[in-house]
């Protein structure tokens, strides 16, 4: 096995084997279950009902006024607003509305409650109303149901493309769920493993481990083993927690709540048009390409983690324990990620424009922005050149940091007790 295999795998087991290993790898997942199971369970779980006392003295609402539990609507036609209160103050009632005598469709309601009532209800509420209201101006302005319906009739508009046909906004929707997914995931494994790789450059070189290891091996090859390695623990501990999640949402949800299982598996199938959604949704899932996306998953994954994991590990051979030091000197390294976050978010909405293009070509940004693009379209939204050219960029960025790393590091992992300058840093790039 070559030297640079032998410390990789060093590296690798040497991680694996700790107990920190095993608790974030498996906890982390864990823990997401359990908040999503807990965002499930009172998200499906029955709330308090909220009833809004109606005075209606000018038969304004003509005792029609209905909304969806756990909105109730009750009638009292002979109270006062004093009456109303006390009701209220009893906590009889979560709010009142008064409607005085000559009231009209164009009036102005007064909905009021004892504390603020939230969004939602406020919202479900409008809705009630409004739906009374618009009957009420049928009437006045002597419409009939059947007009109201044909006017209310939305237009019927489908968006297609040239290349591939069907452009639906369904389609879209899901195009942007994807290119934002996997474009985080890259982004928080260029960020997280990258110091990962600072952090155990800084660890060998405090400890003087590096001068015993740098007596058998070159440079180069002692900061190549460890990228390589620690991004193999990542790429382990990726699967893992991918496997936990998927494994964990579907076998132990289902155990600890079953009532929640049931309430989705109600609500997937409560209807004719809830199944039609799903299946509109699952086809639109099919026309995505996922061989490519996977592929290019891959590629950007491997690609933009070896150029971040040198330039970090070349910032971890510059500087020595202050953690003060190491935070201004990984500064100008993490500003590209976060860069390229900025650029993804807006490449999801303008998939084409002059910054995205920009943003996916360039190897610094190219690994976030690029999935964010690719899961839009090939070739009608990402060209074949553009991701040709995007790769050969990357396999070019790639070498040219990981060259320009390796002669930092080789004189910087042997430095010590002197806080180096940015002069002196390039200083190091330049010797021969």
């Amino acid at each position: 096995m070559s030297k640079i295999g032998l410390i990789a795998k060093r590296e690798f087991l040497s991680r694996v084997r700790k107990k920190t290993f095993l608790m974030t790898t498996i906890l982390l997942p864990t823990l997401i279950i359990g908040l999503y199971a807990l965002i499930i369970y009172f998200s499906v779980k029955a709330p308090s009902d909220t009833i809004v006392a109606v005075s209606d003295n000018a038969h304004y609402f003509q005792d029609s006024l209905q909304a969806d539990p756990p909105i109730y609507f009750k009638s009292f036609p002979r109270l006062d607003k004093k009456q109303l209160e006390e009701r209220l103050t009893k906590k009889e009632i979560a709010a009142y509305v008064l409607i005085p005598a000559g009231t009209d469709s164009n009036a102005t309601l007064q909905i009021v409650s004892q504390s603020s009532l939230s969004l939602q209800t406020k919202q479900r509420i409008n809705d009630a109303v409004n739906s009374v209201v618009k009957k009420q101006k049928m009437r006045d302005f002597h419409m009939t149901t059947d007009d109201i319906q044909k006017v209310n009739v939305p237009a019927t508009i489908k968006y297609a493309t040239v290349e591939s046909g069907d452009d639906s906004m369904m389609k879209s929707g899901i195009s942007y769920g994807v290119g934002l997914v996997s474009g985080l995931l890259i982004y928080l494994v260029l960020l997280l493993y990258g110091m990962a790789v600072m952090r155990g450059v800084m660890e060998e070189k405090v400890s003087r481990v590096a001068e015993v290891i740098i007596s058998s091996v070159k440079p180069f090859q002692l900061m190549m083993g460890k990228i390589l390695g620690i991004g193999a623990v990542g790429l382990l501990q990726f699967l893992i927690w991918i496997v936990l999640t998927v494994g964990l949402r579907m076998i132990l949800i289902p155990m600890l709540f079953p009532s929640v299982g049931d309430a989705m598996r109600g609500g997937m199938s409560g209807g004719a048009d809830a199944s039609e959604g799903i299946h509109a949704m699952m086809g639109m899932l099919s026309t995505i390409n996922f061989p490519v996306l996977i592929a290019c998953f891959l590629i950007y994954f491997f690609g933009g983690y070896l150029i971040y994991a040198s330039l970090f590990a070349a910032v971890g051979s510059a500087v020595n324990e202050d953690p003060q030091e190491a935070q201004s000197f990984s500064f100008p390294v993490t500003m590209p990620i976060i860069f390229s976050f900025v650029i993804m978010m807006q490449a999801i909405n303008e998939p084409q424009s002059g910054l995205a293009v920009f943003g996916s070509l360039f190897p610094l940004t190219s690994p976030v922005v690029m999935m964010a693009r690719v899961a839009q379209g090939v070739p009608n939204v990402v060209p074949y050149w553009q991701l040709g050219l995007s790769i050969l960029f990357l396999i070019v960025g790639f070498l040219l940091t990981t060259w320009f790393a390796g002669k930092i590091y080789r004189t910087g992992i042997l430095m010590y007790g002197k806080k180096p300058t940015l002069k002196e840093i390039i200083k190091w790039a330049r010797m021969k």
